[in-house]
């Protein structure tokens, strides 16, 4: 991923630091949760979150998958880290309902192969933020998304389509 449009010439302190996990099955397919309290379409997302200070994007990555899933780092190979970071910007009647100073996000997306097996997943180990979770093709996803997050879920499909081959 290289500079394009979901980077260009952004103030990074103006985006919380984040991470994204795309986390593949032994078959090729992708790691989706459905937003728990959720209405309508275009609630479902693959792991997401913030980084906490001192921490790298990996070890953050592998945090978040951990609490938001249940999957522990022992369970996955690291495929890929993203060159570069993906910014989205939040639209404004989210910001106007999130505490902090930040206009959006800025990510640092892997690809992770699952080992594991689907038993391993678990959405309540900690304060459950998915209340459905699915494997699904990577091309299909950024059609799932929410429509604000849809360009940098594109480029993580264009990026990590060359971990969808079963293995």
């Amino acid at each position: 991923m290289h500079e394009g449009p979901l980077q260009g010439r952004r103030d990074p302190s103006l985006y919380r630091p984040n991470v994204g996990i795309a986390l593949f099955s032994k078959r090729g397919h992708v790691f989706l949760g459905r937003r728990i309290n959720a209405h309508g379409p275009f609630q479902w997302q693959m792991p997401q979150g913030g980084m906490d200070k001192g921490e790298t994007p990996e070890t953050a990555a592998m945090r978040e998958m951990e609490e938001e899933i249940g999957v522990s780092p022992k369970l996955v190979e690291v495929l890929e880290e993203s060159e570069d970071w993906l910014y989205y910007d939040f639209p404004s009647d989210l910001k106007s309902r999130l505490p902090g100073p930040y206009i959006g996000q800025r990510q640092k997306w892997f690809a992770l192969r699952f080992t594991g097996s689907d038993s391993d997943v678990r959405l309540d180990l900690h304060t459950p933020e998915f209340d459905a979770w699915r494997w699904a093709e990577l091309s299909e996803v950024p059609e799932l998304i929410i429509h604000f997050k849809r360009p940098v879920y594109e480029a993580v499909v264009k990026a990590f389509d060359k971990w969808t081959d079963p293995v």
